[in-house]
């Protein structure tokens, strides 16, 4: 870790536009951090931690509100499951909808429609669509795995988060907020005691429970894929807001691409399809407590998704410019680990990510590694989604 204009800094190389947000960020944050996974998102930079006195940043919560991880540990046979895994993932490809704006082929009833947050706007204009949405995935960095871990016991991963629900939240608060469309622009912070910024915190809220309800609903359903019992579950947020007390005052914390790490508590961070995910839990430490508790969301990403696939035109799917990645690449990593993958594209190719043991090294102090989870399968979004409700 390192100070820089005594903003406490995780990872090496730093991404310099990441460095130049959480700087505008700090102008108006009572504190910030930036953790090892970091890059260049809007305005708040992905893995940013910015923490307010009584004040709410919708940009800081970003777009895809709510996203995170869910891991499930099962009593699956791996001997079976390696076995079956192409007929397993063949399986989670054809019962959960990947993609943009896709419906759940099977309707999903929960009792989050019942939460009075859906009177407020715009909630109240999607309510139809997002019960029909619950339960997708979507597309971009979104997935469903199946992993090992180093007891060759069986888990379930995923990674989504609240779907069209978060990011027409998002966009009509920005908006309302007199947001700057630009991507380095100065976070809109709102006065959690205004209007505007109460309404926001209980539409936040709702796309809090309606994205851990999805993946909920999804490990449900792969589990019994696998004809397993759920032996234990870590679940976790990493783009929300939490009402926490550090060093004895009280602060909304605004985690974007940031897990939520206190002493005890276990988290699941994932790395790219060809790597290794894990299950970690917080440690107090000094530098624990200036990343106000909180650790990577993922690998982070080292190429662009225009580099990785290049320019194509999005009707006719010709290719403008190619890209530095083709799909032989990418399917010969996979692979070489021994990996089923379903989907896909090659902007999500691990040559387009950091190696998540060296993105954790620099947060030994803050974290423990409780388990090394594996890949055996992987589904994601086919080649030429594009959804604009990933984070």
């Amino acid at each position: 870790m390192q100070l820089i204009d005594n903003i406490p800094i995780w990872g090496d190389p730093i991404d310099e536009g990441a460095l130049k947000q959480i700087r505008v960020c700090a102008r108006t944050a009572e504190k910030t951090a930036l953790m090892g996974d970091h890059h260049q998102g809007y305005a708040v930079p992905i893995g940013g931690v910015v923490a307010y006195k009584g004040r709410i940043s919708p940009s800081g919560v970003g777009y895809d509100i709510a996203c995170g991880n869910k891991a499930i540990l099962t009593d699956a046979d791996a001997s079976d499951v390696r076995r079956n895994i192409a007929k397993i993932m063949d399986d989670i490809w054809n019962t959960i909808s990947f993609g943009i704006g896709r419906k759940n082929s099977t309707p999903v009833d929960h009792e989050l429609f019942d939460d009075d947050a859906w009177k407020l706007p715009p909630a109240n204009h999607i309510k139809d669509k997002a019960r029909s949405q619950l339960g997708t995935v979507g597309s971009g960095n979104h997935y469903v795995d199946i992993f090992a871990d180093e007891q060759d016991r069986i888990w379930i991963g995923v990674h989504f988060g609240s779907r069209g629900l978060g990011h027409t939240i998002a966009t009509y608060y920005l908006k309302k907020g007199g947001a700057s469309d630009a991507i380095d622009a100065e976070p809109l912070v709102l006065d959690e005691n205004s209007a505007l910024g109460s309404d926001y915190l209980e539409c936040m809220r709702l796309a809090g429970r309606y994205a851990y309800a999805g993946r909920d609903w999804v490990c449900a359903q792969v589990a019994q894929i696998l004809g397993a019992r759920v032996l234990d579950e870590v679940h976790n947020h990493h783009n929300f807001a939490w009402k926490e007390v550090h060093g004895g005052e009280e602060y909304w914390v605004v985690r974007k691409g940031a897990t939520p790490a206190f002493p005890g508590q276990r988290s699941f961070v994932g790395g790219s399809m060809g790597d290794i995910s894990v299950i970690l839990e917080g440690i107090d430490s000094p530098e624990s407590q200036m990343a106000l508790y909180s650790t990577i969301h993922g690998a982070g990403r080292v190429m662009s998704r225009t580099k990785a696939r290049g320019k194509v035109h999005y009707r006719t799917k010709r290719v403008i410019t190619p890209g530095a990645i083709s799909r032989d690449m990418m399917l010969e990593w996979v692979s070489s680990k021994g990996i089923e993958l379903r989907g896909a594209g090659v902007d999500e190719s691990p040559h387009c990510y950091k190696r998540l043991p060296e993105v954790l090294e620099h947060h030994t102090t803050t974290i423990r590694i409780l388990h090394t989870l594996t890949p055996l399968g992987v589904a994601m979004a086919g080649e030429h989604e594009f959804d604009p409700y990933k984070d």
